[in-house]
């Protein structure tokens, strides 16, 4: 060792960046590793029902493409996507009511990444986003990451007030607004049309981009289904639509897109590169065959009927598991309940009582990027079968029964 080194103290390794250390890691995350266990019924993550994945044609897909062509389906692949996937993406998408070429599209790692993509392509440190209060929270920890200041826009049983955010906007300047305008995560509510193009013409005359996310937008039980966002007058030119195969086919695969006017995606491409190069290339061949040959609409038919099931249960349950006037509402679709407990409570300080009785839920505090609802709860009905579901009531009853009491 040489000489000018001996008995020298080691200099400390350099701190995180500022960014990790503001951004914390997701609630839903660490109450998942809580409830890991298999004996808890828990209303806590957003999981599809994996007994619902088409297993055997996802299995004849991959089969298919590793067969017949997996020199190509093997190796390194365009960072925009597969073409034919991105050709199925876009018939869909025009099918559902919004024109869209194939080179509209970007495949992305699942929506989440578009969402991150996004951030780097738009966002400096200091700019504000404007989000729903609440909020998706990964979306928060990306805009935190992003180093954006994130202003909540007020919300009520119908979702975002186009009121508040023109005020907002004019007040706040901001760059961004982020909303999930179908069956809301985590609330469940969905923008109606006049909502959302009211939402269109304060982006147009307030000059903003819109982020516009639907994970759960084919998963409508009943009703008829409402234009997006994107198709409004106005939201045309500064509309990126994310979407999402996690809840339509599995999430495994970590398939989403994102279609954004040309500028915007092409500054997206650059992020991706940097990024991940691209997405699998074997997950894209496999899903544009399943595309190709299987009947998604079908699968997808089976999958809304067990949910609107699954839904009933919890919400027909829930007089008699929450206490006396608790508000839930009934959403058309998606995956979530919104629920309050009576003034008093505290949701999140109750949880781990009601995890020792086997069952979870998400406190909504976590959820506001404005002051929280400590007595909000978000549950998720689409893991659970109906029967699980009725057990799971009959646990949350209980532990809320002794427990909650004291806050009340």
């Amino acid at each position: 060792m040489p000489d000018a080194i001996v008995g020298r103290a080691t200099a400390p390794v350099p701190g995180l960046a500022a960014r990790a250390a503001r951004t914390g890691s997701s609630p839903v995350r660490d109450i998942l590793a809580l409830t890991a266990r298999p004996e808890v019924i828990s209303f806590a993550g957003g999981l599809p029902a994996p007994e619902l994945f088409d297993t055997e044609g996802l299995a004849a897909a991959f089969q298919h493409v590793l067969a017949e062509d997996p020199l190509r389906a093997l190796q390194y692949s365009t960072s925009e996507g597969s073409p034919a996937l991105r050709a199925a993406v876009a018939a869909r998408t025009t099918a559902r009511g919004l024109a869209t070429d194939a080179d509209d599209l970007l495949v992305t790692t699942g929506s989440q990444q578009g969402l991150t993509l996004l951030a780097t392509a738009l966002l400096e440190p200091g700019d504000v986003v404007l989000v729903e209060d609440p909020c998706y929270l990964a979306a928060l920890q990306i805009f935190s990451f992003a180093g954006a200041r994130v202003v909540p826009v007020p919300t009520d049983d119908e979702g975002l007030d186009p009121v508040a955010l023109d005020e907002i906007t004019a007040r706040e300047r901001p760059k961004l607004l982020y909303v999930v305008p179908t069956f809301q995560n985590p609330t469940g509510r969905t923008l109606s049309a006049e909502r959302r193009a009211a939402v269109a013409e304060v982006a147009a005359r307030r000059g903003l981009w819109i982020a516009e996310d639907d994970p759960y937008g084919e998963l409508r039980f009943e009703g008829e289904p409402v234009p997006w966002v994107a198709s409004f007058p106005g939201a045309e030119d500064r509309t990126a639509l994310l979407g999402s195969f996690s809840k339509v086919m599995a999430p495994g695969l970590r398939l989403g897109s994102l279609r954004a006017p040309a500028a915007l995606r092409r500054a997206c491409v650059i992020a991706k590169q940097a990024a991940d190069l691209h997405t699998s290339t074997v997950d894209q061949a496999a899903a544009a065959r399943y595309l190709a040959v299987a009947d998604l609409d079908a699968h997808l038919g089976r999958v809304r009927d067990a949910y609107r099931q699954r839904r009933n249960a919890l919400v027909d349950g829930l007089a008699a598991a929450l206490p006396e006037d608790s508000r839930w509402n009934r959403p058309a679709g998606g995956m979530f309940v919104w629920a309050t407990l009576p003034e008093g409570y505290d949701a999140t300080a109750l949880l781990p009582e009601v995890v020792r009785h086997d069952v979870a839920y998400v406190p909504g505090a976590p959820f506001f990027a404005g002051p929280p609802d400590p007595t909000a709860v978000r549950l998720s009905f689409v893991t659970h079968s109906p029967e699980e579901i009725r057990e799971g009531l009959d646990r949350l009853r209980k532990a809320l029964d002794g427990a909650g009491r004291q806050h009340g």
